[in-house]
């Protein structure tokens, strides 16, 4: 496996490292192909809100230098790269000053059946319940047990994903993705104000709505509005969009707006 550790080859990492101690850092899973990152500006973007709001010093320059070399030797797969505040003492308190890690690690594309994409996938209803935390809502931090513990609930290969809910039980995401919903023509997304991950995937589609003129809504969705909607899909940066097919019984078929924007993702990610 190819990795890197502040911008050099290693396989090693230090055992004072606050991201392994405390969780204390941020991570991105960038698709890379033909040795290019994609989505890559909205990567760093999400990577620099997350920093701030973290506190962590980052250099920027250095960090999307060492990630476009990292990818061009990857050639083609996932590049995750992994901000940690670096090495700690024992206790919560940060060192002062911080000296933040970059560690970049490489895999093989995933391997996702096409029918996911084309037919639709099952949707498994997570009992595990997402905790409210608005400092940290968002953001893709190192901490994901809730997701751990989410994707523990089943093992059945007939659902390719979860759907999570918070503990007032709105809707807020799957398990490895983001969820939009259709009805009578309207785009909906949760906010992720309370929790949850503010997808790469979902900021482009987000985008890609308001070119294409259409009505969008991003607010709290309750189960029983998921469960009414005219067209439900996931999206994430490495398989682009899934349509639901299925959840606790309601069958979908796949809605002509889901296929228009798959198109467009599609091509986009084709680029």
């Amino acid at each position: 496996m190819l990795s890197w550790v502040d911008g050099r080859p290693a396989a090693e990492l230090s055992l004072l490292d606050r991201g392994l101690a405390y969780g204390d850092g941020l991570f991105e899973t960038i698709a890379v192909r033909n040795g290019k990152p994609r989505l890559l500006v909205r990567h760093l973007v999400r990577l620099t809100e997350g920093a701030q709001r973290l506190r962590l010093e980052l250099d920027l320059a250095v960090l999307e230098a060492e990630l476009l070399a990292f990818c061009s030797q990857l050639g083609e797969g996932v590049a995750k790269l992994l901000v940690t505040r670096g090495d700690g003492l024992r206790g919560y308190a940060a060192p002062v000053p911080a000296q933040p890690r970059r560690i970049l690690l490489g895999s093989p594309v995933p391997a996702y059946p096409s029918a996911h994409a084309e037919q639709g996938v099952r949707l498994f209803p997570c009992s595990t319940r997402l905790a409210e935390q608005p400092l940290l809502a968002g953001l893709k931090h190192l901490n994901r047990l809730e997701q751990v513990l989410a994707r523990s609930e089943w093992a059945d290969p007939a659902f390719a994903e979860g759907l999570l809910c918070d503990n007032s039980g709105r809707v807020i995401e799957g398990v490895f993705s983001n969820l939009f919903l259709v009805k009578d023509g309207v785009l909906l997304t949760a906010a992720l104000t309370r929790c949850g991950v503010a997808g790469v995937m979902r900021a482009e589609l987000l985008q890609q709505a308001e070119v294409l003129g259409l009505a969008v809504q991003v607010r709290d969705i309750a189960l029983t509005e998921l469960l009414d909607a005219d067209e439900v899909f996931l999206c994430n940066s490495q398989y682009g969009i899934w349509p639901v097919r299925e959840l606790q019984g309601r069958d979908w078929s796949v809605g002509p707006l889901t296929r228009k924007l798959q198109a467009i993702i599609r091509s986009l990610l084709d680029s």
